[in-house]
């Protein structure tokens, strides 16, 4: 069967989740036992044989993550269906190249992760807004305003004055390169370490932390401005 062939869609009914960053970051780090990772590394190996019923156990293993990725990545269900698509097909056409050298979860998410980057970019060229999302009952919802304060809703000041750190955040991060976005974004809203974040990328764990450093002063500094 080719690789064109292959259709990878969320499981039927499956609701896409509303991002909250103390999940995201627990969930995204998928710790595996050695018992499952060595059932993971038979499942590589049989689906580098040529079995799709292997190849479709790892799928459904990283499914909902590797969506929850580009969801909160790229701010749109749309955009993170048809990457979650084209992020396992390009795992099927290339998974003879997996040379165990990392794991199957760092793997796919580089894979994910560059999707992203790409379409970063080509947003950023647009300069098209990166915020917004729609939740799974077609609300919009702002990714921004999960890193403040869940309870300003009771008071009306503290909710004015979230809604425009958000919206100043919001324009913060437009400015930034987009690997200095991605590279934020997976630290502080997956939570992931940056040495995971340098594999991700190809690069290293040394480079990341630079792009995390200028990331974070440049935020600075335009936040400062826009007081």
């Amino acid at each position: 069967m080719s690789a064109d062939s292959l259709r990878v869609f969320p499981p039927s009914g499956a609701q896409l989740p509303v991002t909250d960053p103390a999940k995201l970051k627990s969930s995204q780090r998928m710790a595996i036992d050695p018992s499952v990772r060595a059932t993971e590394a038979d499942l590589i190996r049989e689906a580098q044989a040529g079995s799709r019923t292997a190849f479709d156990a790892l799928v459904r293993q990283y499914d909902q993550a590797v969506l929850r990725l580009a969801l909160h990545l790229t701010g749109s269900e749309q955009d993170a269906e048809d990457i979650h698509q084209e992020a396992f097909l390009k795992a099927y056409r290339y998974l003879g190249n997996f040379r165990f050298e990392c794991s199957f979860y760092t793997w796919i998410y580089r894979i994910v992760t560059n999707l992203c980057l790409d379409l970063l970019r080509r947003r950023k060229s647009r300069r098209e807004d990166q915020a917004v999302m729609l939740d799974s009952s077609g609300e919009e919802i702002d990714l921004l305003t999960n890193v403040t304060d869940q309870r300003a809703s009771a008071n009306p000041d503290r909710e004015l004055n979230r809604k425009i750190l958000a919206e100043r955040i919001r324009e913060a991060l437009d400015k930034l390169t987009p690997r200095e976005r991605m590279v934020f974004e997976l630290k502080h809203y997956q939570g992931l370490k940056l040495r995971t974040i340098g594999e991700m990328l190809n690069t290293t764990e040394e480079t990341a932390k630079n792009t995390l450093f200028r990331a974070t002063r440049k935020l600075r500094t335009i936040l400062a401005e826009l007081r």
